[in-house]
């Protein structure tokens, strides 16, 4: 048979019986589906409202479901071979639309697309082609998660998914049979039954399965909060963060639901890779359980059954998981949630939180010093005192004020500002931004530092910011907005790279070859705010840029962020010494970063290796080599 000759074959009537018995098949199919999905849809319009949430931009949202949904852009880009494959079975989903209302209606009597006009044709070759990409698709799918099994997956075999695979291939299989045999022929009459059958068997499994996602996962990308890691205020005085279950709202309870149990954010965390407790997936889990258990309207506590406090702890804030989820889940807020209710209803006890939280509020930042030690540094630099006049107010931060090799990168830093005849000033005071405690969930703490700050600033008629820390850069630039409106902030590696090419590229000697620096990408610098060129850009001033096996977006975590650098890690390796493992590996005689929580963490990191380590170096102290001595201080505006 000509393949371009023949059509689909359809049965040409069916008996009143026949379609009697269709009708009682979908009524009894919608009726199973309803029976398992009413109650998980009560379930999440029964949780609270949101705070602050707002459907506007309606823009971004939009181009997010095309890219995301329609596209499949997330799910290939981060797993390309089995993402592609999923792909093919979405596609060919939404192809089949089409098709299999069109084959309802055929038994019904009311078909609508002629398999001989040119319309129909062309759209049931077209759904034909899908239907060859999706039946590969769910048979490498099928074959992956039930031969191949990658850990990430589990160690728990789902049937239901195999059963939901035979499904889907049968429903593919069936179509394109039914292009090989006529409309008269018994089996014409066989397969549209046995399409028809796999259908309406296939819609109540869904919302039993992890492929409940099918029918949420849309709306829960479309219904972000708008922002990576957009931690949502709290609301009122017997607000308190996540501690049970009338806590929950509607979006995290429609994430709850959507986790497809893909293992994305498993394998990316940093917790999870170094033996901790914390695996993302479970955190997620545990909350639908709670839900399906409890409900929404529960005041049983949240962590306990379903949830553990030391996973929570143990979350670095670093956004893998955020970042590589392709169903829309917002890991971090939920579990700075969870931290939220612990911490704010005194739950939560912990020797180290107890005295970052008692230094900050006696004194000025988290590591716990006197500020006259911050005064004494200022002095020493000569760095001028901020009066207004200057372009930009130099934020210090907690490392850039107190801890040693975060003075050195300011120092050099302060050092290019000179060479690049940039006004700038230092405030003569400034306390923490409060970015550790705002992770671990001390809002009270926070909004005490962030309003502190936001006055000084205000007072001393503060525009623009620049600062050698990202944690301090997202926390002023975003988490301070519910304070009041924070001054324009950019890290130096923007700065710097702003003006690369007034900046000397340093040379090698009689034809040396350049010196190679791997560079880390820090999270807050990354994935937060997605700079990655510009810190390559001024550590390629210094000699050649080489890149680790985890880089850019992928980047694995130095273990700092999320408060854990002032918590420390007791169980598993440390999630620093496997970084520095990695960066030591490309070979080169740099690690080059551009945040001082990471130069930290690697310090230590790379001490105890006991072996001849590669030098550490931010950025700033990588183009600071260069620069000519005695650069005099510029500190006012031309």
């Amino acid at each position: 048979m000509n393949l371009f000759s023949a059509t689909l074959a359809e049965p040409q009537s069916f008996s009143p019986w026949e379609k009697l018995f269709l009708v009682a098949l979908i009524v009894a199919s919608g009726a199973l589906f309803w029976r398992r999905f009413g109650p998980i849809l009560r379930r999440i319009l029964k949780s609270r409202k949101d705070p602050n949430f707002s459907i506007f931009p309606i823009g971004k949202r939009v181009w997010d479901f095309f890219w995301e949904v329609i596209c499949q852009a997330k799910v290939i880009r981060e797993r390309p071979l089995p993402g592609l494959a999923h792909a093919f079975v979405f596609w060919g989903f939404c192809a089949f639309a089409l098709v299999t209302l069109n084959h309802v209606a055929v038994g019904l009597g009311i078909g609508f697309l002629d398999p001989q006009g040119v319309v129909g044709r062309f759209y049931f070759y077209l759904a034909a082609a899908f239907a060859i990409a999706c039946a590969a698709g769910i048979l490498g799918l099928f074959v992956r998660r039930f031969f191949i099994r990658p850990r990430w997956l589990g160690n728990k075999v789902s049937y239901e998914s195999g059963v939901i695979a035979l499904l889907i291939f049968l429903l593919m299989v069936t179509y394109l049979a039914s292009f090989t045999v006529s409309d008269a022929s018994p089996m014409a009459r066989m397969l549209w039954w046995v399409h028809t059958l796999s259908l309406l068997i296939f819609l109540p499994i869904i919302p039993h399965t992890k492929h409940l996602h099918l029918v949420l996962s849309p709306a829960t990308i479309f219904l972000s909060r708008g922002g990576f890691s957009k931690i949502p205020p709290l609301v009122g005085d017997e607000d308190f963060g996540l501690v049970a279950g009338t806590d929950l709202t509607q979006l995290v309870s429609l994430q709850a639901y959507s986790c497809v149990e893909c293992g994305r954010c498993s394998e990316h965390c940093p917790a999870t890779n170094t033996g901790k407790e914390l695996n993302p997936k479970e955190i997620i889990l545990g909350l639908r359980g709670y839900l399906n258990e409890f409900g929404p309207t529960s005041q049983e506590t949240l962590i306990g059954k379903f949830n553990s406090m030391t996973a929570d702890f143990q979350c670095t804030t670093c956004g893998s998981c955020e970042y590589q989820c392709p169903v829309g889940i917002e890991h971090l807020p939920i579990i700075i949630g969870l931290r939220r209710g612990a911490v704010n209803t005194g739950v939560w006890e912990d020797d180290h939180g107890a005295k970052l939280f008692l230094a900050l509020e006696r004194g000025s930042n988290a590591l716990g010093m006197s500020a006259l030690e911050r005064d004494k540094f200022i002095q020493k630099q000569q760095f001028p005192i901020f009066d207004g006049t200057q372009e930009y107010c130099l934020w210090l931060g907690c490392m850039g004020g107190y801890d040693p090799k975060g003075r050195e990168i300011v120092a050099d830093f302060a050092r290019i500002m000179n060479y690049l005849g940039t006004s700038y000033g230092v405030l003569r005071k400034e306390k923490c931004t409060g970015d550790p405690v705002r992770r671990l969930g001390n809002d009270l703490l926070f909004q005490q530092l962030a309003e502190a700050n936001l006055e000084a600033l205000a007072q001393n008629k503060v525009k623009k910011i620049v600062s050698i820390c990202p944690h301090c850069v997202r926390t002023i630039q975003e988490d301070w907005k519910e304070f009041g409106t924070p001054p324009e902030i950019e890290h130096h590696s923007e700065f710097l790279a702003r003006f690369a090419d007034k900046l000397p590229k340093q040379k090698t000697l009689d034809g040396t070859p350049p010196e190679k620096i791997a560079y880390h990408d820090p999270c807050y610098l990354g994935r937060y705010r997605n700079v990655y060129e510009e810190p390559r850009i001024v550590a390629g001033l210094a000699g050649e840029v080489v890149e680790a096996p985890r880089s850019h977006e992928r980047s694995f975590c130095c273990g700092a962020g999320g408060g854990l650098a002032f918590l420390g890690e007791e169980t598993g390796d440390r999630v620093s010494q496997t970084r520095a493992r990695e960066l030591v590996a490309t070979g080169a005689s740099t690690i080059g970063t551009a945040c001082p929580f990471c130069n930290t963490m690697f310090r230590d990191a790379l001490s105890a290796t006991g072996e001849a380590a590669p030098q550490l170096l931010d950025i700033a102290q990588l183009t600071a080599r260069g620069l000519p001595q005695n650069i005099p201080v510029k500190t006012e505006q031309p």
